[in-house]
């Protein structure tokens, strides 16, 4: 029988190793990134909005919204030097350059204002949060009045021999780092279920938690 994976077992906060930062850019996410903003759009899609991005690594996932939603201001927090410097590479030549704001800092304890974003998103970054509250809390503290909130995360499969064949199917064809950094995020992930629980406690259990793919889950609703 193989071993259930009853607790997470978390990994380091930053992927600030610029080896880790180079693999995971160079690794192929085109299709879940745009999976990613294609869902968003269908949820919600005003023709202007103030958007920002918790934990955006190498901005993939910013400059792909760019391209759809020019009018939208975007916003790009990551606490890691090395992937807003992989960002600021791929944004060099491009209309994103002046249409995206990087800023360095941690994602959730940012320095910005009250109230100020009328869309908060996040792909990838709370399997990597020791202390999920400090995000649900800066979440709500960053969103507007009616503001949308869009999370994706990967969940926790339920055994190990379930991680090692989602590894084998989606990142089987990437370097070792690559496959060894995803091992180690399935086993940090959160379940649906103590997702739940970290919002009610946080006082948002109007946000609704759904299980997206056979290793994503989806945190959306107004706040």
């Amino acid at each position: 029988m193989s071993k259930l994976l009853t607790h997470r077992q978390p990994e380091p906060d930053l992927m600030d190793l610029a080896q880790e930062a180079v693999a995971y850019a160079q690794a192929d996410f085109s299709a879940v990134n745009q999976a990613f903003v294609d869902r968003l759009l269908e949820l919600h899609s005003p023709p202007h909005a103030r958007v920002i991005d918790l934990g955006c690594g190498p901005a993939d996932i910013p400059i792909r919204l760019h391209c759809q939603r020019p009018a939208w201001q975007i916003t790009a927090v990551d606490g890691s030097l090395a992937m807003l410097q992989l960002a600021a590479a791929a944004m060099a030549h491009s209309p994103a350059a002046q249409a995206i704001g990087l800023l360095e800092c941690d994602a959730c304890a940012t320095p910005l204002p009250d109230h100020s974003f009328d869309v908060v998103i996040s792909n990838s970054l709370l399997h990597h949060v020791t202390e999920p509250l400090q995000m649900w809390r800066e979440i709500a503290r960053l969103a507007a009045s009616g503001g949308f909130v869009f999370v994706r995360d990967l969940f926790r499969p339920a055994t190990l021999a379930q991680a090692e064949q989602i590894v084998k199917t989606y990142a089987g064809n990437e370097s070792q780092l690559l496959q060894d950094e995803f091992h180690r995020s399935l086993l940090a992930a959160y379940t649906l279920e103590e997702v739940k629980a970290q919002l009610r406690q946080a006082g948002l259990s109007g946000l609704r938690v759904t299980q997206a793919s056979d290793r994503h889950l989806d945190i959306t609703g107004t706040l």
